[in-house]
């Protein structure tokens, strides 16, 4: 499957460069894959747009404040962006920066207000992961003085500051380590969770830690080609029977973003009995089990779904608008099809809807 066909023209000025207030004042595109339809909604009315039993899953990781500026030891700027712990302390991360090799040591701007007392916070790369990655090693642990010295990782393409870093979270949000937000869920307001509560439409959770593939462009010519990294992913056994006594009774799945929709179809996969890595599984066509659709995990998931790709437990998708030749983009037309998603973002430009991680939802019905 060539690069190519999950490439579309976007006017810059389409990119949102700011969250909407209220979170729910945003537009709605309804793509329906039975008929092929497209209309268009807002937001708020969601609630109507879905029965009661239905069942809403979303992705409560929470963004770390895990970018990190610093100066190189032997002079030059360095900036850090965290992407996942390995150990108390080292973590995987982005860098930016010249000649940042294995040896070279790091120390990493403080809080304007931190004490004058404290130990320097000083790191050294260790390994060169390839491209921008490197392995990073702190002289002392960092996660609580993320809150102090570090700053929201926002995207490349949001140049606007964030005057409220609480902006960039889900109003669910609680388990903190992802390096981006699960940007369909900031759409969400705590008047719109009462609203589906009072609608009948239940809600839960999964937990997936954004990382690395969120900020990577696919650069392989052939999609099948592409290596996705693993992301830490949960789904307790309460969550589990809850998805399937709701499905059991008639009540259609709802993945709110594609992170809880990856997470969810890897349950799928593991209730079906597939074992071991899932990053080739759009050639897998394993039966469903009809009395247990999903099941609990806790693992580093690995799943890349591009078109092609059985889904086997998501009934509906709820998402932004993603990059070109995004992975994101790929799971969103294995969803619904590449030329019905091709269709809908030639509409989406035309109609001038906002773009990217601060921009305006799609719901797709299959």
């Amino acid at each position: 499957m060539d690069l190519t066909q999950f490439d579309y023209p976007l006017p810059p000025e389409l990119i949102a460069q700011t969250p909407l207030e209220p979170r729910h004042a945003s537009r709605l595109m309804i793509v329906d894959r039975r008929c092929g339809e497209i209309t268009h909604h807002s937001f708020a009315n969601l609630a109507d747009l879905l029965l009661p039993g239905d069942i809403l899953v979303a992705n409560d990781s929470r963004v770390l404040p895990a970018r990190l500026f610093g100066r190189k030891q032997s002079g030059g700027q360095v900036e850090l962006l965290l992407l996942k712990r390995v150990d108390t302390l080292r973590w995987e991360a982005l860098v930016g920066g010249k000649r940042l090799r294995p040896g070279l040591g790091i120390e990493i701007e403080e809080a304007k207000d931190a004490a004058s007392s404290s130990p320097r916070l000083l790191a050294s790369i260790l390994e060169d992961l390839g491209e921008s990655r490197r392995l990073i090693e702190f002289n002392q642990p960092i996660e609580a003085l993320l809150a102090e010295i570090g700053h929201t990782p926002l995207p490349p393409y949001i140049h606007t500051p964030l005057t409220d870093a609480e902006r960039y979270q889900t109003v669910y949000s609680r388990v903190e380590g992802s390096a981006a937000a699960p940007t369909a869920g900031l759409h969400f307001s705590a008047e719109m969770l009462l609203a589906l509560r009072a609608r009948g439409v239940l809600l839960d959770y999964v937990t997936l830690h954004i990382g690395l593939d969120t900020f990577k462009p696919v650069t392989v010519k052939q999609v099948e080609r592409h290596t996705i990294h693993r992301e830490y992913a949960r789904l307790t056994p309460e969550t589990a029977q809850r998805i399937n006594e709701a499905k059991l009774a008639g009540g259609r799945l709802v993945a709110v973003g594609t992170t809880a929709a990856r997470t969810l179809e890897t349950a799928a996969l593991r209730s079906a009995g597939v074992t071991g890595s899932l990053q080739q599984a759009s050639v897998l066509d394993p039966k469903l089990c009809p009395w247990k659709p999903v099941a609990a995990i806790e693992e580093e998931t690995d799943l890349f779904i591009y078109p092609g790709f059985t889904f086997r437990a998501v009934d509906a998708l709820l998402t932004n608008f993603h990059l070109p030749r995004s992975t994101l983009l790929m799971l969103v037309s294995a969803f619904a099809g590449t030329e019905l998603i091709r269709q809908a973002y030639e509409i989406a430009v035309a109609e001038k809807y906002r773009f990217y991680s601060f921009g305006d939802a799609m719901l797709i019905w299959r």
